[in-house]
């Protein structure tokens, strides 16, 4: 699989054993940064795997920062993606089955290496569920279109 990887500065090392991980299954890793733990912006991460997802440059991409969350509300901003940030390997089979997740943050400061580890692998094995679930990806991807139409009811 082809698979790209980024972080912010508090993910850089838990990255570099995930890279070696994935690299020794056999996947193509690009590993789109930083390589230093000097400080950064974790959106510019997000974009640049984000970006390569989306465009079909990457099958899955991987995001590392303190929780995960803000790498996580960065990357689904980009059209097409579908970023879930996840503490369980239950939650990364469920993100793929239902929401066919294309994008995995992980939390470099509260969730331990073995863990993370063990997240990425549950992600890569499950497929999406299709079924039920399609109407509903749809409908999310739908939200990424501006619209005119006014809400339900009085505000």
């Amino acid at each position: 699989m082809n698979i790209v990887i980024a972080s912010d500065h508090t993910g850089v090392a838990q990255k570099a054993a995930i890279i070696k991980h994935l690299q020794g299954q056999g996947h193509v890793v690009g590993d789109l940064g930083p390589s230093l733990e000097d400080s950064v912006d974790y959106p510019d991460f997000a974009e640049l795997v984000a970006r390569a997802v989306a465009s079909g440059q990457a099958e899955i991409g991987v995001l590392l920062c303190g929780t995960g969350i803000g790498m996580a509300i960065a990357a689904n901003k980009v059209q097409g993606i579908r970023a879930a940030n996840v503490t369980s390997p239950e939650l990364a089979r469920l993100a793929r089955e239902h929401n066919d997740a294309n994008v995995l943050t992980l939390s470099g400061r509260f969730v331990n290496l073995d863990d993370n580890i063990q997240i990425v692998d549950a992600f890569l094995a499950t497929a999406f569920a299709a079924g039920r679930h399609v109407q509903r990806v749809e409908k999310i991807a739908g939200l990424e279109s501006p619209s005119c139409a006014s809400l339900p009811g009085e505000l």
